[in-house]
């Protein structure tokens, strides 16, 4: 099979290899899509490699396609059915084997094309907003980033959950997309964060405190995020484009009663990813059948167009997701 090749050296290719088979409890898919997400570039680059018991040079951590092979012990979903997922890695070649439980099935609306772009952002987001910070309706949500795949995911189901969204990007034209979205309010991120300025901003452009955060962009945004947050607030920690580290205004987390999470799917167990994808099954995929919410989708390249692709994605000009057509 053909397949992206990352061997953690800033370079990737296109390569060769055999076609994988599943275990007890797995399923073999033919993968017509893979979304790539920014944990392929800290791949590329050497800085976040595969974990065990999955192919350690085949990135990717998303993908769409029909199931081929029904590993031992396997009842759902069955061979030819429609599935998409979420995978430790190997997502970005022509087959991969995946647990039976991490395969979710795609509505007869969604093409397995744009499908390919779908899980790890509309899991994460889920798993922030719903998980994690038990986001209520007629709450006030700030996610930052706004204009990356995770970013649309939150607009959409914040908004799909009856909530009103505040988001911030650093160029017009991402904010301007959002708000075609459905952003409710748009914030222009300076280039240097002052937090107290920063939150202060935030807070008069959402009418109030913000009730949940969804931060993917870490550093100084989160010293603000704890500065614009409500009583009882949830910030839920998803990215650090901006830095890992941050200074911590602690009296105002006690004082406000504030709750800070954590979350990244990848190293999750394997129960985990299961109960995560009976989540998204039960909440998100509904919404993607009925047309509620849908994948945002920059551009779709072919497998072989892998490293425009990554190039693509590290330029961070685009709004929305970069989607591998592995067909």
């Amino acid at each position: 099979m053909r397949c992206v090749i990352s061997l953690g050296d800033g370079t990737i290719s296109i390569g060769e290899r055999p076609s994988p088979h599943p275990g007890p409890g797995e399923v073999r898919v033919r993968v017509h899509a893979a979304g790539l997400n920014r944990a392929d570039l800290l791949q590329r680059a050497g800085f976040y490699p595969a974990p065990p018991g999955v192919p350690a040079d085949i990135p990717g951590l998303e993908f769409a396609g029909e199931v081929l092979e029904l590993g031992e012990g396997v009842i759902s979903p069955a061979i030819g059915e429609r599935v998409f997922g979420i995978t430790a890695g190997g997502a970005q070649a022509e087959e991969i084997v995946v647990a039976s439980t991490h395969c979710a099935v795609v509505p007869e609306s969604l093409d397995l094309v744009s499908a390919g772009g779908v899980p790890e952002v509309f899991l994460t987001a889920h798993d922030a907003l719903r998980t994690q910070a038990q986001l209520l309706s007629g709450e006030r949500v700030l996610v930052h980033a706004v204009g990356s795949g995770v970013g649309t995911a939150v607009v959409q189901l914040a908004r799909a959950w009856g909530c009103a969204t505040t988001g911030t990007a650093r160029t017009p034209e991402k904010l301007a997309r959002a708000q075609a979205l459905g952003l409710d309010n748009a914030i222009l991120a300076p280039r240097e964060i002052e937090p107290l300025a920063f939150s202060a901003q935030i807070t008069e452009a959402a009418g109030g405190p913000i009730n949940v955060t969804a931060d993917l962009v870490g550093g100084a945004y989160v010293t603000a995020d704890v500065l614009a947050s409500a009583e009882g607030g949830r910030v839920v920690l998803i990215g650090t484009l901006a830095g890992g580290r941050c200074e911590l205004p602690i009296l105002a987390v006690m004082s406000k009663r504030l709750r800070l999470f954590g979350t990244v799917l990848r190293p999750r167990s394997q129960d985990e990813k299961s109960a995560a994808t009976a989540a998204f099954v039960a909440e998100v995929v509904p919404l993607l059948a009925s047309g509620a919410i849908a994948p945002v989708i920059e551009t779709v390249l072919p497998l072989s167009d892998a490293e425009q692709a990554y190039e693509l994605l590290a330029s961070d000009t685009t709004f929305g997701k970069v989607i591998l057509d592995c067909r």
